[in-house]
């Protein structure tokens, strides 16, 4: 199984590479500032954005974002597993599962009420993951670019 750990501020290169890859996946092209501000949040414990990398022999090979928000639905918060990505050639090995497990531990350790995310509906590797450790909740994405 591989580790999973934080980020770290001297993880920043591998990250990179990984959320570079996590990018060219879904085909998207998120700005340079975008991305060196989400790092700078991942570093700050005043924000509520996190990180972390799977890591495997000395490789990080997987990594996990997730943002803590309040809901008018609990009291406790949700979490929102916003981004998870494994390197081509060690998917399905469980780092997914495990990059998964260790967000819903984070989240029940911050007393949140849910993990939530959103995924593509041709993201069907993926979707075998999430259909055996989550319940779809029937609920169709809408949203307005500003």
């Amino acid at each position: 199984m591989p580790e999973i750990r934080p980020i770290t501020a001297a993880d920043h290169a591998v990250w990179r590479e990984l959320w570079q890859n996590y990018q060219r996946f879904y085909a998207a092209a998120i700005a340079e500032q975008t991305s060196d501000l989400t790092w700078q949040r991942f570093l700050d414990p005043a924000e509520p954005m996190h990180a972390a990398l799977a890591w495997h022999d000395g490789h990080a090979i997987g990594l996990v974002h997730w943002i803590f928000h309040r809901s008018c639905w609990t009291p406790g918060d949700y979490c929102y597993l916003q981004d998870l990505y494994v390197a081509e050639g060690t998917r399905g090995k469980g780092i997914g599962r495990a990059l998964m497990e260790h967000v819903y531990a984070k989240a029940a350790a911050a007393g949140a009420s849910r993990v939530h995310w959103l995924t593509q509906e041709t993201n069907y590797t993926g979707r075998m993951l999430y259909d055996r450790i989550a319940e779809r909740s029937g609920f169709i994405q809408y949203r307005k670019i500003l």
